[in-house]
């Protein structure tokens, strides 16, 4: 198994490499590894006592930035060196001011595991939510590195729990502490015989809640809103839209409109507008024209979602119809009911919502018709429902308290 492993990721990395001859994203994979430690080497001064903390994207690095803030906050000598593997994630965050170093992961083999560490010299190493690198978990068990796994959840269906994969699965042992986000994982994983479990929960929702607390007032959005009630559809797909658009286009009930699509190239924008058969206004457009009589004003910039869903009566969140939802936290915290569609099972706080029956998943048209017109009618239900949503997030924060208090016990 070990051996098919590393030459499987030996394939990868020469297939991506491959791929950006003619890939953006594959190439920055690429260029961002080469010549890694002599660049690494020429750079990097151990400054202190040093924490490495590994986000697989973008994703990860928000359950992984509570704690890097708070562990900073709590230990401002504390030297952070934060790593990706993914493009998305570095590309967007290489800059971020809290951690002094911030680098790709280099391909897990023996030799770049060995490397990195003997570099790097952390004094204790954070995994965020799905990294299992096998060679790199071997190299700081072999160093005596307490490793952390945080904000991680296990279903029975994952590949870790097949017969196959025991040699894999011995992979949890090395961590120090699994910090899960619920008790279902935790009974799952001692039911393997694991007794490093303890259960945190998400460090998302200090994340929200922090955000909540930050958010800008954005006077565009203040002023189309006025008194009329309001739905943000946060990181829609085409998917998403094709049904928002029917809803909005048939004026069923008169809803004011903000949409901030995942994807704001100027060929979907366009889309966007050919679809669209009622007034409306790009965000970028709104001060040069009479923006408060539209019905609908579409976000053509990235950054403010988080802030808009505070303008928010109903939200909805995109991705329901591909690979998955976006992050319905970030308007569940402003108090508001949520709608997605119905890829919707792998993440535990949509499910846990859809029980209490603060957020709602659909497949068909009707189903979302319905569930607009009955939020527009009943403001009962709809309170109802939104108070639900914000006590979900309020009485679940608190999980980087607890992970950043054992991080400093090291």
């Amino acid at each position: 198994m070990i051996f098919i492993y590393r030459n499987l990721l030996l394939i990868y990395g020469f297939s991506i490499c491959l791929a950006s001859l003619f890939n953006k994203k594959a190439g920055a994979w690429c260029s961002g590894r080469k010549n890694f430690f002599t660049r690494l080497k020429k750079t990097y001064r151990r400054k202190g006592k040093t924490a490495w903390i590994h986000c697989a994207s973008l994703g990860e690095f928000e359950q992984g930035r509570p704690v890097i803030e708070s562990l900073k906050k709590k230990n401002p000598d504390i030297s952070v060196v934060l790593t990706f593997f993914s493009p998305s994630g570095y590309e967007v965050r290489k800059n971020y001011k809290e951690a002094d170093y911030v680098l790709y992961l280099p391909l897990d083999t023996p030799r770049n595991a060995r490397r990195f560490l003997e570099i790097t010299q952390p004094d204790v190493a954070v995994f965020v939510k799905y990294e299992f690198w096998y060679f790199f978990l071997m190299a700081l068990k072999e160093r005596k590195i307490p490793v952390f796994l945080i904000s991680a959840i296990f279903r029975h269906d994952q590949w870790f729990f097949k017969g196959y994969a025991g040699k894999f699965r011995k992979l949890l042992e090395v961590y120090h502490k699994i910090f899960v986000q619920d008790t279902a994982s935790e009974h799952l994983l001692k039911k393997h015989g694991l007794k490093n479990v303890r259960v945190a929960g998400d460090t998302r929702f200090d994340r929200v809640l922090t955000i909540a607390r930050a958010r800008r007032k954005i006077p565009v959005a203040e002023n189309f809103k006025a008194d009329h009630l309001t739905v943000v559809a946060g990181s829609t797909w085409k998917e998403d839209e094709e049904f928002l658009f029917k809803y909005i286009n048939q004026k069923i009930r008169p809803y004011k409109w903000i949409i901030a699509p995942h994807e704001i190239y100027p060929g979907h924008l366009k889309w966007m507008a050919g679809r669209l058969q009622v007034p409306f206004v790009f965000f970028s457009e709104a001060e040069q024209k009479d923006y408060k009589k539209v019905d609908v004003l579409v976000i053509d910039n990235i950054g403010m979602l988080s802030s808009l869903y505070a303008y928010a009566d109903v939200a909805y969140i995109g991705g329901g119809f591909g690979n998955g939802i976006h992050n319905i936290l970030e308007a569940a915290v402003f108090g508001v009911p949520v709608i997605f569609g119905p890829n919707h099972r792998k993440f535990r706080e949509a499910n846990e919502l859809i029980r209490l029956k603060g957020a709602f998943s659909y497949q068909k048209e009707e189903q979302l018709n319905t569930l607009f017109s009955e939020f527009y009618d009943h403001e009962p239900l709809r309170n109802k429902s939104g108070q639900i949503c914000q006590q979900f997030v309020n009485n679940s924060a608190g999980s980087t308290e607890i992970i950043v208090n054992n991080l400093l016990m090291i």
